[in-house]
């Protein structure tokens, strides 16, 4: 429980982080609805890797690119894709900063668990079952 609560958190941030960059580039730069999606997802990947990676899972030591940054890297794009092409819809139906903000969540909500299962089956796996054992 205690990690499905950091992986929440970690979520929530990025979330904030990524509607904040979304409304900024949306409505404060007038980006259409993808442009700003792009952006947003693209800026908001990194620290969520960072966060997830050393404080939701504890692993520590060298990143592994084939074990952890790929796969991560690739459920992101396909979070990307997902969510612009989500926001890509509402913008062309309503072109309203609420419409795109609500695709995005929609499309990171969907995917949400699938993501958290992923990450602590497959990607972070080695450290989870270091810290059972230790």
């Amino acid at each position: 429980m205690r990690k499905a609560a950091k992986y929440s958190f970690v979520s929530g941030i990025s979330v904030l982080l990524t509607l904040t960059l979304l409304i900024g580039f949306k409505g404060g730069f007038g980006l259409s609805g993808a442009t700003a999606n792009l952006l947003a997802v693209s800026l908001a990947a990194g620290p969520s890797y960072v966060l997830n990676r050393y404080w939701t899972w504890g692993k520590r030591g060298r990143n592994h690119v084939w074990k952890e940054m790929v796969p991560f890297w690739s459920m992101a794009l396909l979070g990307l894709v997902f969510s612009t092409w989500l926001v890509a819809l509402a913008d062309q139906r309503w072109g309203t900063v609420l419409a795109v903000s609500l695709a995005n969540l929609c499309a990171f909500g969907l995917l949400w668990i699938g993501r958290f299962v992923v990450l602590d089956r497959v990607l972070f796996a080695s450290a989870v079952s270091a810290s059972r054992e230790g």
